[in-house]
C-alpha cells in the first residue's frame, strides 16, 4: 500500500526516567503483612521508578486509598483518555485522511461503567493474560489452583484480575513535550490464586508523529510467579461508531500460530499459517475468510523474528501487524518486544451499549494483544512467562498512526 512517510519516535522517550513525582504517602500493605522498605525500594528501582514514587503505590481496590478517576493526554490532534480503574484506555482520537477526528477504540463514557464490563474494553489484563487450562499450574513442585472464570479455565487473571482493581497514579505529566501517565499496582500473594507479591507498572505516552507508547513492567518481590500482561484495546479505525471491521485490511508478521482446542486452550503445537484462514502474511481483509471460523478470530500468532527498532544494545521491538481502513484512510502499525500477538475479532461480543449510546456488536472491532504464549505455564515447550525476584518483566508496545 502507498503510505505517507513516518518519522522515527522522538529520542527523548529512549531511556527516559519512568517517574519523577515528589508525592508522599504510606507504604503498601496487605491485610496480613507489610512489604519491607529495603525489598520494595530495590524492586521499584529495578523497574526504573524513583525513590519518591515508591511511597505512592496503592495496595489495590477497596482499600480506601485510591479514588477512580479519568485522565487525558493530548499531543497535536491526537488524544488519549484513560482511567486508573484497571488502567483502561477509554478513548483514543486521531485524524482521518480528511483531518476529521474520531475515537477509534470501543468503550464506555464513564470510568465507573468499566466495573460492570465483561469484554475487557481497553483493559490492562493480568496477572496472566489469555487462558490458563483447568485454572491451575504447577511451579517448583507446588500446584497452584486459580479462580476459574471461563468455564473451568482462568481468563485474563481471573474474575478480579488486574483489569478489575484500582491502580495508583504515580506520575501524570499532561503538559510534557511527550505527555504521559504512570499507573502502579501491588498484587498480593494469593490474589486470584497466584503466588507471591508482584508490583506492576503501566505507562502511556504520546509521542511525535501520532505515536502511542505503552510500557508494562512487573517484578516478583518474593516468589517465582507467572506474569503475562496485555493491553486489550478494541480497535476500529473507522471510528468506534462506524460498524464492523470486516473490510479492514490486516497484515500480521507471523508465519506460525498456536492452534487451540474447543475451549481455546493451546494444544502445545506451533504450526504454519500457510493454507489456513489464519494466514495474514500478505495484507487481506479481515472478513475474507472469517466465515470459515465459527466465532471469528481468537488465536495467538508467533511473531517472526524481524527486528525493526533497536535501542542501544537492547533487543529491539519487532513489527507485529498493520491495519488499514481504506474508507477513513487510517493506518495503524504495531511494534512490540513480545514473542506473540493474539488476534481477536470480537466474535463473542453481544449487543453492548457503549460510548454515546452506540450499540457494539459482533465483529465491531479487533484486538491485537501483544503477549507471551498463552497457557505457557502448562506447556514446557513454550517460552517461559515465569518471573523471579531477579528476573523482571518488561513489555513494550508502539502504535503508529498515519493516513493513506
Amino acid at each position: 500500500m502507498g503510505t505517507k512517510p513516518i518519522q522515527p519516535a522522538a529520542s527523548s522517550d529512549q531511556g527516559a526516567a519512568e517517574n519523577k513525582t515528589e508525592e508522599k504517602g504510606d507504604l503498601p500493605r496487605s491485610k496480613n503483612r507489610v512489604v519491607t522498605m529495603a525489598k520494595y525500594t530495590s524492586s521499584l528501582l529495578l523497574l526504573g521508578l524513583s525513590l519518591s514514587a515508591l511511597l505512592v503505590v496503592a495496595f489495590g481496590a477497596g482499600d480506601g486509598e485510591t479514588k477512580i478517576g479519568t485522565y487525558e493526554l493530548k499531543k497535536g490532534k491526537m488524544s488519549l483518555k484513560v482511567t486508573n480503574y484497571g488502567a483502561h484506555m477509554m478513548s483514543f482520537i486521531v485524524p482521518d485522511k480528511y483531518g476529521k477526528l474520531n475515537d477509534v477504540i470501543l468503550g464506555y463514557d464513564t470510568a465507573e461503567a468499566y466495573k460492570n464490563d465483561t469484554n475487557s474494553f481497553g483493559a490492562t489484563v493480568g496477572r496472566v493474560a489469555n487462558r490458563i487450562a483447568g485454572a491451575q499450574f504447577t511451579l517448583n513442585g507446588t500446584l497452584y489452583k486459580l479462580i476459574p472464570n471461563d468455564g473451568k479455565n482462568t481468563l485474563h487473571g481471573g474474575p478480579l484480575g488486574f483489569s478489575k482493581v484500582v491502580w495508583k497514579v504515580t506520575d501524570y505529566k499532561p503538559n510534557d513535550v511527550e505527555p504521559y501517565i504512570v499507573f502502579q499496582y501491588l498484587s498480593p500473594n494469593g490474589e486470584q490464586g497466584f503466588p507471591g507479591d508482584v508490583v506492576a507498572v503501566v505507562k502511556y505516552t504520546l509521542l511525535a508523529y501520532n505515536q502511542l507508547s505503552i510500557k508494562m513492567k512487573a517484578r516478583a518481590l518474593n516468589k517465582a510467579t507467572p506474569v503475562n500482561l496485555a493491553n486489550h484495546a478494541y480497535w476500529n479505525l473507522g471510528g468506534h461508531d462506524s460498524g464492523d471491521i470486516l473490510s479492514n485490511e490486516l497484515e500480521i508478521y507471523a508465519s506460525r500460530y498456536t492452534p487451540t482446542d474447543g475451549e481455546l486452550i493451546p494444544t502445545g503445537k506451533v504450526v504454519s499459517v500457510v493454507g489456513t484462514p489464519y494466514d495474514f502474511l500478505k495484507s487481506n481483509s479481515v472478513g475474507s475468510r472469517i466465515g470459515q471460523l465459527q466465532k471469528g478470530y481468537d488465536i495467538n500468532y508467533v511473531l517472526d523474528d524481524k527486528e525493526i527498532i533497536r535501542r542501544g544494545n537492547k533487543r529491539g521491538m519487532r513489527k507485529a501487524a498493520v491495519v488499514h481502513d481504506r474508507k477513513s484512510g487510517r493506518v495503524m502499525e504495531l511494534f512490540t518486544n513480545q514473542p506473540a500477538v493474539q488476534l481477536y475479532t470480537s466474535g463473542s461480543l453481544g449487543e453492548t451499549k457503549g460510548k454515546g449510546g452506540v450499540v457494539y456488536r459482533k465483529s465491531g472491532a479487533l484486538c491485537l494483544e501483544t503477549q507471551g504464549y498463552p497457557d505457557a505455564v502448562n506447556h514446557p515447550n513454550f517460552p517461559s512467562t515465569i518471573l523471579t525476584p531477579s528476573k523482571p518483566y518488561e513489555h513494550q508496545m508502539l502504535l503508529r498512526f498515519f493516513t493513506s
